[in-house]
């Protein structure tokens, strides 16, 4: 996600549960647009299609995990340096060396304090 008219993307965790920045009132102050996607295969569908300047990628999605989809868009040049925050609210040891693994840009377990995300898109995205 990123600020000042530049696009963003989410994927959320499931459909039933409230998108990852849109838990915070973070995303409103960043003023960027966001994009949803409600599985794996469609994020990395819609990010391929909109090419943003930042992902937040949830771990564990419905038809392909998160980190498979972090690998799927590595593999294309269009999103091959795009910065990508994996987030998990399921966090196990390892789990951080297995974003990064995949791809992942940075990695965030939930419970976070949204200045922590907020910091991370700044850090990645920094014209937000």
């Amino acid at each position: 996600m990123a600020a000042k008219g530049r696009r963003g993307r989410e994927v959320p965790p499931r459909a039933r549960r409230k998108p990852l920045a849109h838990e915070s009132s973070e995303a409103a102050r960043l003023r960027q647009e966001l994009a949803q996607a409600h599985d794996g295969e469609a994020g990395v569908t819609l990010a391929l299609e909109r090419l943003p300047d930042l992902i937040l990628m949830d771990i564990q999605l419905p038809k392909i995990s998160g980190l498979e989809a972090i690998r799927r868009l590595r593999a294309e040049g269009p999103t091959a340096a795009t910065p990508i925050i994996a987030v998990t609210s399921f966090a196990l040891s390892g789990d951080d060396q297995k974003a990064k693994e995949a791809g992942a840009t940075a990695y965030l377990a939930k419970p976070y304090s949204p200045f922590d995300l907020l910091n991370l898109v700044r850090k990645y995205a920094p014209e937000a």
